[in-house]
């Protein structure tokens, strides 16, 4: 191959990796309402410790007795590390209590800020911008 094939395989290389969609971190307030907190119990049916954020999946009864799986979105592995949390706090099977700040669309898709273990720990989920307290966004404390 010569220079110019391969500089033409690199152009199009480029723009084939341009076109691949990229998991895209997102803002707290592009995807949930802080304006709509929510408390979920349930049992969890999954967890994933991945970054950007680490997800867990609980099973939630409504009145009526419907079951419907909830994604709970927290900060990173690392930041929930700091946080005192570690792979095997939440495990399939744990019952849980958790306070969320509901998705903008209405699914089952939650922000979690704080989650009571099955052992009556409550820990901090949240990520740092999710405009609850002691956040570094969301609207400023008013003062009188």
């Amino acid at each position: 191959m010569n220079v110019k094939s391969l500089a033409i395989l690199a152009v199009i290389a480029g723009l084939l990796l341009a076109a691949v969609p990229a998991l895209a971190h997102h803002s707290f307030a592009a995807e949930f309402d802080q304006n709509k907190p929510i408390t979920l119990v349930g049992v969890v049916t999954k967890v994933e410790w991945m970054n950007p954020h680490a997800h867990f999946y609980i099973d939630v009864k409504d009145e009526t007795g419907k079951v419907s799986n909830w994604d709970l979105e927290t900060g990173s592995p690392n930041a929930l590390s700091r946080r005192g949390w570690t792979r095997n706090s939440l495990k399939v099977g744990d019952a849980v209590t958790v306070q969320a700040f509901h998705a903008k669309d209405g699914s089952s898709l939650g922000s979690a800020r704080t989650v009571t273990l099955s052992d009556g720990r409550k820990v901090f989920a949240g990520s740092a911008d999710d405009g609850g307290p002691g956040s570094t966004s969301g609207p400023a404390p008013t003062t009188k």
